[in-house]
């Protein structure tokens, strides 16, 4: 009988030569379980989506509830769908008053072409910034923006005036001026290994673009939904964007994308022409229900404010002489090893030792610690520990 590895990578389209191959027959909480019972700690929540804890009974419940009425119905935006309105409504609720109009898509890369879409029709300029080391998708748009010539190169030509600067540098902003559309920036820079912006560098940005008359847009993709300690990072610098993309987390580990701004600006994609951007499954009703479902969950249980001790206890508890350091806010943390070497040594040795790990695309000496933000303080413990005896291994 043919095993499901072996009809894995016959028949599923591979993103790289070595996936980790590992099969899960379930999931609950922050644990995976393979078919013959070994359990995983989740480190990296499917790179920020599970913030609410695999098998939420909370979201399982509404994604039931939702089944038992209707699935899809008709491409995005032409009929009134509750599922759709109920979450835009809190969305818009718990973000700032600028951001009054919710524009649904399937992903994040998809998000990112929304606001990007957005810009240029709302300014009437074509030119896009973006940062190096930065990742906005993998579409052509969204990989037009990417932070890295080598990645690009292969896929070229890509979309034509997209400059780029330097995120925490703020010589490189002088690119921005009145010929400039949006500029795109993640508030914390993921990929590039976990990153926070230095010295007020959100501030000038937000300043540089106010005078230029530029649109500035959060990626808030992988930040967003309490894993900085905040519902969103944008509060934590206290820097609000005019658009914001969300994904990973906003569908409650449903496919789910979203571009939210004022209806002023959203509002240009519906006219000259109208469906300026349109999607078929865009806005999911099933995918609303469970995105809803675990939003609130997360704040009735205040889960993005105890991320911040969580994210404490991690690095009070995770000091070991290969560790160089640790960056990152709440459950969105990088930890440097001493070498990228020693770095790959651990993630592969830790997969074996039952962590799921992941490293960064323009980071390789470090590793990411993102867990579903229902981690309770004992597996913080067990992981911990697990992490320095597999650096004790591999050293």
């Amino acid at each position: 009988m043919i095993s499901s590895r072996n009809l894995f990578l016959s028949h599923v389209g591979q993103t790289s030569t070595e996936p980790l191959l590992i099969e899960i027959e379930k999931a609950k909480g922050i644990w995976l379980y393979s078919p013959d019972g070994k359990k995983y700690l989740d480190l990296v929540s499917g790179v920020s989506v599970s913030n609410a804890g695999h098998c939420n009974e909370h979201i399982i419940t509404a994604v039931n509830n939702q089944m038992d009425k209707y699935a899809h119905l008709m491409v995005y935006g032409e009929l009134v769908q509750s599922p759709q309105v109920n979450y835009a409504r809190r969305l818009t609720e718990l973000m700032h008053d600028h951001f009054e109009t919710v524009y649904f898509v399937n992903s994040g890369s998809e998000a990112v072409e929304g606001a990007i879409k957005t810009a240029r029709r709302y300014t009437g300029r074509s030119r896009i910034v973006s940062f190096r080391n930065a990742y906005h998708g993998s579409t052509m748009g969204a990989m037009s923006l990417f932070g890295d010539q080598d990645f690009r190169s292969q896929f070229m030509p890509l979309i034509p005036g997209i400059v780029q600067a330097e995120f925490n540098n703020e010589k490189s902003l002088s690119v921005i001026d009145d010929s400039v559309a949006a500029v795109i920036v993640e508030p914390i820079q993921a990929e590039a290994g976990i990153i926070n912006p230095e010295n007020d560098f959100l501030k000038t940005l937000r300043e540089k673009c106010n005078k230029s008359g530029t649109l500035l847009i959060f990626d808030e993709i992988q930040t967003g939904f309490g894993r900085t300690g905040t519902l969103f990072a944008y509060e934590r610098y206290d820097v609000v964007p005019d658009i914001i993309c969300l994904a990973k987390s906003l569908g409650g580990g449903l496919p789910l994308g979203a571009f939210v701004s004022s209806n002023k600006i959203i509002s240009t994609l519906s006219s000259n022409p109208a469906l300026g951007h349109i999607t078929t499954f865009g806005g999911h009703p099933v995918s609303c229900a469970a995105g809803l479902a675990g939003l609130e969950y997360i704040t009735e249980n205040e889960l993005h404010l105890k991320s911040v001790d969580k994210g404490k206890r991690f690095r009070k508890k995770l000091k070991h002489k290969e560790i160089a350091g640790i960056r990152g806010e709440g459950l969105f943390m990088a930890v440097k090893l001493s070498s990228a070497e020693l770095a790959s040594r651990f993630i592969e040795q830790g997969t074996k030792n039952g962590l799921i790990l992941d490293q960064f695309l323009f980071c390789n000496d470090s590793f990411r610690i993102s867990p579903p933000l229902v981690i309770k303080n004992e597996e913080i413990d067990y992981a911990v520990d697990v992490i320095k005896q597999t650096i004790d291994e591999v050293r």
